[in-house]
């Protein structure tokens, strides 16, 4: 995988730093220089502590990704909404695991990424989720096609400037049309698994709009201001709002519904490769609209 950069100022400035500032990092040195990659000065192999001039092109050349027995490949239905060089977007269907691990290592989304970069016989094999779903959640997933595009994802990630959305079915009626919930999440004692809002928490931000509501149960359209793990359900369970299906959390689970109510339906962001602003959305989910149908 080759990035190509053109200097356009007369600033004086080193390959090193140069690169920094389009987002190659220390650690991306290492693997250049390690793993058989290269850095090129127009055209010919350069150092990076060589100076540059204006109009000098710099070329990164990534070492590639090869395959691995760590992570199966699986050929399974992908719904692939966006692809370029560098990214997916893929609507993960619930049930689903992101990645592999104890509940599956053969079929998850990373392995069936896998298989469809094998089938377009891409170099780089080696998945980079960005942003990771839990497994009875669906919706949008953006996975980076190599380490460089996961690096500069992540930026975005710590800046907190990419947008993600979801829609969940809550049980009862919210009274308030939007709100936003600041309440700390911490692990519950003696408890691997679930969150429990606490003093000691780590500091917790949701804030919701409510989009429709039945007899029973709300549709609300969340945005996080924070990333706790079961944020979203952890958040709602304390208003005493559960999410439908989610018997971890004390939710209904006679309503029709066989999973959290969850969906990851809305993400947009900056490519930092192009600049252009992405923009996707996937519909909400059969099992989910059902349970607005019932009025």
């Amino acid at each position: 995988m080759e990035f190509t950069w053109k200097k356009d100022n007369d600033i004086e400035q080193k390959v090193k730093s140069f690169l920094g500032n389009h987002g190659v990092s220390h650690r991306m040195f290492s693997q250049i220089k390690h793993n058989g990659g290269d850095i090129l000065v127009n055209g010919v192999h350069g150092r990076t502590v060589d100076f540059l001039k204006k109009g000098d092109a710099v070329t990164i050349i990534m070492p590639p990704e090869l395959d691995n027995d760590i992570v199966a490949t699986s050929y399974g239905v992908l719904d692939v909404l966006y692809e370029d060089r560098n990214f997916l977007v893929v609507n993960k269907p619930a049930g689903m695991t992101t990645v592999p691990g104890r509940a599956d290592r053969e079929d998850t989304l990373v392995n069936r990424v896998k298989g469809h970069l094998k089938q377009q016989g891409a170099t780089d094999l080696v998945p980079h989720v960005v942003t990771r779903l839990d497994r009875f959640t669906s919706g949008l997933v953006l996975i980076a096609k190599h380490r460089f595009a996961h690096a500069m994802m992540d930026k975005q990630l710590q800046a907190h400037t990419m947008n993600k959305q979801y829609y969940a079915v809550v049980s009862g009626r919210v009274p308030l049309d939007h709100d936003l919930i600041d309440a700390p999440i911490g692990r519950m004692d003696d408890d691997f698994i679930r969150r429990e809002v606490r003093e000691d928490g780590r500091s917790s931000q949701t804030e919701y709009w409510v989009e429709d509501r039945t007899p029973d149960a709300t549709l609300v359209r969340i945005q996080l201001h924070t990333g706790r793990t079961h944020q979203i359900r952890v958040h709602f369970s304390h208003l005493g709002y559960s999410l439908l299906g989610d018997d971890v959390y004390g939710g209904p689970i006679d309503r029709g519904i066989t999973r959290q109510a969850l969906h990851a339906f809305y993400l947009s962001f900056e490519d930092p490769f192009t600049h252009r602003v992405l923009e996707f959305k996937a519909p909400l989910p059969g099992d989910m609209q059902i349970l607005l149908d019932r009025k």
